[in-house]
């Protein structure tokens, strides 16, 4: 997400610093070195003293770092999912100043198992059955009760290309499954799930930097793709009308990620935002990098280990 977004600022004239610690061992930040708007600093955002003297020179803070989904927070110590996850946020916004943008990207995935009919909106409760939801809600919870101004975003899962590749993703997943291996086995078919493309997210942070005070004011935005509420079977079955071959197989038992739901995003389009990208095209142009994904380079950068429908 962050080559993406990344992209997007320097497209439109910001000057960006990157701080990454590379533990995914990517090379996107290559792809803006050249450009002299952009620095790269390697360095881990818990370290409070690289913080302190980063901080006080931006005029927009987007905190990316984190341990990103239940499968990568499950395999590391719980104490540094919560580090990164929680307290670095927590660090950078105590080091702001009121004057300083904050733009939180977090996840619903902390609505959690719902009855997948009533739809979610930003005043629904939180309810995470994750370590991942618990932290990235935390830290939410903390900005937004703060009296600095914010805009977070719960972001619906992503899906679609980007300089590092998340083949862990469950539309990037179901679709790399298609056409490799042409087959799925699927769990709990019937829960929901809802997604966005990564070049809408990249979009709506770029949207709410131009209309920030108007949207601080509401300070939280569900990010979805509205027709892309849907459950997991009719996600398969959207992907095999791209790959008929595609074989979709139900198990038995549960998916270890239980969640299960529907998100509003009208008060993201009631400010006049509107989505451009939509899962068939996210779909369609993940087919035609069928070689780029199947790449030794892509398989290994991919920072989750992919198992069936997370």
């Amino acid at each position: 997400m962050g080559g993406v977004i990344t992209r997007y600022l320097l497209e439109r004239g910001c000057k960006v610093t990157c701080l990454d610690t590379l533990m995914y061992r990517q090379q996107s930040p290559l792809c803006f070195a050249e450009n002299p708007d952009y620095e790269f600093i390697r360095g881990d955002a818990r370290d409070q003293r690289l913080l302190g003297n980063l901080v006080h020179r931006h005029d927009i803070l987007i905190p990316l770092a984190a341990y990103v989904g239940m499968p990568i927070c499950n395999k590391i110590p719980a104490e540094d999912v919560r580090s990164l996850n929680y307290e670095a946020v927590s660090a950078i916004n105590n080091l702001r100043s009121n004057w300083q943008k904050l733009l939180y990207p977090t996840t619903n995935s902390g609505y959690g198992e719902t009855d997948g009919e009533s739809f979610c909106d930003e005043e629904s409760p939180l309810r995470p059955i994750s370590l991942y939801g618990e932290t990235k809600a935390l830290a939410e919870q903390e900005l937004l009760k703060g009296e600095k101004e914010v805009i977070a975003f719960r972001l619906a899962t992503v899906f679609g290309l980007s300089p590092r590749m998340r083949l862990d993703l469950l539309v990037n997943d179901f679709t790399y499954k298609a056409i490799s291996v042409g087959s799925i086995l699927l769990f709990q078919p019937h829960y929901k799930r809802n997604f966005v493309h990564i070049r809408d997210v990249a979009r709506v942070f770029m949207y709410a930097i131009d209309h920030y005070e108007d949207m601080a004011v509401k300070r939280l935005y569900n990010v979805v793709l509205s027709e892309a509420n849907m459950t997991k079977g009719q996600l398969a079955e959207k992907i095999k009308s791209h790959v008929p071959d595609f074989k979709i197989t139900v198990g038995e038992g549960k998916d270890p990620d239980n969640r299960n739901c529907i998100v509003s995003c009208k008060r993201l389009l009631d400010t006049g935002f509107e989505f451009k990208h939509s899962l068939d095209e996210g779909i369609q142009e993940l087919i035609r990098a069928r070689d780029l994904l199947q790449s030794p380079s892509i398989l290994t950068s991919s920072d989750n280990q992919r198992y069936a429908n997370e």
